[in-house]
């Protein structure tokens, strides 16, 4: 063999300028992963644009609409004094603004969670490229978190105008208003991700769980008007976590600090909960 045979037989083999592309397209999905399925989620919910503005402007709306030129003037008159100093109005928003969080969030954590991995299984062609399962799932919760802060600031615009906000610290009940659609939708998306086929499970979730979510946690009377054996409902329920310590700040609601934080611990964990049994299901059903 040659002096210049052997030399090109000792030269280490050079990637080709489409490989170098390949590979350095890849490095911001590995970095960035969860940035891209969140702006994917984002693009998917503008096709939906106007249901989202129909209803994140038309429900506030009618609501409390509804709440203070209906109800509350009915509830205020025939009660004859005020719930802590505050008419129905001021009492009942908090509690209609968590609860379209949880609506919201339940919207977007079930069928789209199951579309994505079953009808149409994006999350798997995400998985193909550099993005990793968990960074899927990171994804998810970033698209939802940015529908529900710009839906819940809309809502509570509608809250500021009627008046049902007295507190200056009022503003803070967005926040746990986001908190308390995650609260329960993380959980909510775990449990879509585990279903193979669907009979129903996700319309069931809807009638048998979101719906006396909605009635039997304090969101329209005090938990303490409930019979006692139906009152354990509000200890496990991220809406009447939500609504009482939404109340603390809009009106000053008056209850003990301990029940105050422990509130705030109990959204916190179950969003933790929910999120990380999300990724460990979306690590297994995507590798497997």
């Amino acid at each position: 063999m040659s002096d210049e045979s052997a030399a090109v037989a000792a030269r280490p083999p050079t990637r080709s300028d489409d490989a170098r592309r390949a590979l350095s397209g890849g490095v911001k999905p590995r970095r960035f992963g969860a940035w891209y399925v969140a702006e994917h989620r984002l693009r998917v919910m503008w096709s939906y644009a106007q249901t989202i503005l129909a209803t994140g402007f038309g429900e506030p709306l009618i609501y409390l609409y509804a709440m203070g030129v209906g109800l509350a003037t009915l509830v205020d008159q025939n009660l004859g004094l005020e719930a802590q100093g505050v008419g129905y109005l001021v009492y009942v928003a908090p509690a209609l603004l968590c609860s379209a969080g949880l609506t919201t969030a339940t919207i977007e954590f079930s069928y789209p969670v199951l579309l994505g991995y079953k009808w149409n299984p994006t999350f798997a062609g995400m998985h193909a490229g550099p993005i990793s399962p968990g960074q899927v799932v990171d994804g998810l919760v970033i698209s939802v978190v940015a529908r529900l802060t710009a839906t819940m600031i809309v809502y509570f615009g509608f809250m500021l105008l009627v008046g049902a906000v007295p507190s200056a610290t009022g503003w803070l009940a967005i926040v746990v208003a986001i908190l308390t659609g995650m609260a329960f939708g993380t959980l909510l998306m775990a449990y879509a991700s585990t279903i193979r086929e669907d009979t129903g499970q996700l319309a069931m979730v809807q009638r048998l769980v979101v719906v006396p979510l909605t009635l039997f946690s304090g969101t329209f009377f005090p938990l303490t008007e409930l019979p006692w054996f139906l009152q354990w409902i509000g200890w496990i329920s991220p809406l009447w976590h939500g609504t009482e310590l939404s109340r603390v700040l809009t009106f000053g609601y008056a209850e003990p600090a301990w029940l105050t934080v422990t509130h705030l611990v109990v959204l916190v964990a179950m969003t933790a909960v929910g999120w990380l049994w999300s990724r460990r299901i979306a690590m297994r059903r995507l590798t497997a």
